[in-house]
């Protein structure tokens, strides 16, 4: 799932992003409601963590103007502001969640997971295609029954390719989930990926089409 994180605070922001990244999702951050907006626009991102307290606007206006843009856009509000009477607004205006800071990690990661699970990107914790199983929650690889080591960009990778089995995913989609905006790709890095997820997994579980992209099967 992509993210766009809108922090001004960028002690906390970088701590976010590792820990976002860890988790396996690809993070943009941005600092002002005015790139944020822009990145709404684009629709570059699948939900957004957004800050209230930003330099350039209140968060509950950025909320209210992403809502008239992008109506069914999943919100989580991270916020000081711990009012009832704050919390209510935020949630009336359209946030779908909200998290008081300071806040644990574990909790921001299983309310992004929620997300996930309504947006239909993680219908189960479980993926099972052949004879590979991949736990998306526990970050776990199994072959045959036997665990597989991955890196977390492999691991990304396939669980990309595995939940939209049957599908074609291009190679712009799959650069797309694997890279934060704005970060360095190099020209064969999807395919050395690739390369080193099919020596681990079954033979021809993942298939090339050339000049299209990359599937795997349902069966």
């Amino acid at each position: 799932m992509r993210l766009l994180l809108v922090e001004d605070d960028l002690d906390l922001a970088k701590g976010l992003l590792l820990a976002l990244s860890a988790q396996g999702f690809v993070v943009n951050h941005v600092s002002t409601g005015k790139h944020a907006l822009s990145s709404i626009k684009a629709k570059d991102c699948d939900a957004v963590i957004l800050d209230l307290g930003l330099p350039d606007m209140d968060g509950l206006d950025l909320l209210k103007q992403s809502r008239q843009r992008e109506g069914n856009l999943p919100v989580l509000v991270l916020t000081a502001r711990d009012g009832i009477d704050d919390r209510i607004r935020g949630l009336d205006l359209g946030a779908d969640d909200y998290l008081v800071k300071p806040f644990a990690m574990p909790e921001l990661f299983a309310r992004l997971r929620v997300i996930e699970r309504r947006l239909g990107t993680a219908a189960t914790h479980l993926i099972k295609l052949q004879q590979v199983e991949l736990d998306t929650s526990a970050h776990l690889v199994r072959v045959e029954d036997e665990a597989v080591s991955l890196s977390r960009r492999e691991f990304m990778l396939l669980k990309e390719l595995m939940e939209s089995a049957g599908r074609i995913k291009t190679r712009e989609q799959l650069e797309a989930s694997l890279y934060a905006w704005g970060e360095e790709v190099a020209s064969n890095a999807l395919e050395v990926h690739i390369s080193n997820l099919r020596k681990k997994l079954p033979k021809d579980f993942i298939k090339t089409l050339r000049g299209v992209g990359y599937s795997v099967s349902v069966g």
